[in-house]
């Protein structure tokens, strides 16, 4: 929860990636599946509330705890469409690894932000290419996901 100035300039570019991704896959799960208002309602909400937050969050870094709840709100949403997704498999698989991805992340997040566990000395520098890393495996999942359920189900 650092309020290092170097943070800072991760946190916007984090405000804007989470509201474009968030966003996409908003859009993947309206225009693809069938998992229902349900899944979609929870998905809105966790794209309006984590850009929020994380935006509240530059001057309030304490408001970085409550990112637990957009996080959990995709992540219900995501588990919902990939278990009820009933489209091409390769779609499938990409409802499958964009969960993972997000989860992953949201791992990630209660690992180094709340300290769920202890970081190793390796991965407690916030720049550090090891967590850097984990973020591209994360990220690397949600997108390879995205680019499986477009083209499984829309190309």
């Amino acid at each position: 929860m650092s309020s290092d100035p170097r943070f800072m300039k991760r946190m916007k570019r984090l405000i804007v990636v989470s509201a474009v991704a968030l966003g996409l896959i908003c859009l993947l799960v309206y225009t693809t599946s069938d998992a229902g208002w349900g899944a979609i309602g929870l998905m809105i909400a966790g794209w309006v509330s984590m850009p929020t937050l994380l935006a509240g969050g530059l001057a309030r870094p304490k408001w970085r705890y409550l990112l637990v709840v957009p996080a959990g709100l995709v992540s219900t949403s995501l588990v919902i469409v990939a278990v009820g997704f009933d489209g091409s498999a390769v779609a499938k698989l990409g409802w499958w690894l964009m969960t993972a991805g997000v989860l992953v992340g949201g791992t990630l997040g209660g690992w180094f932000w709340y300290r769920w566990m202890p970081v190793p000395p390796m991965l407690e520098e916030p720049f550090s290419s090891g967590r850097w890393t984990l973020i591209a495996i994360h990220a690397g999942l949600v997108v390879t996901g995205g680019v499986f359920v477009l083209y499984g189900e829309v190309l």
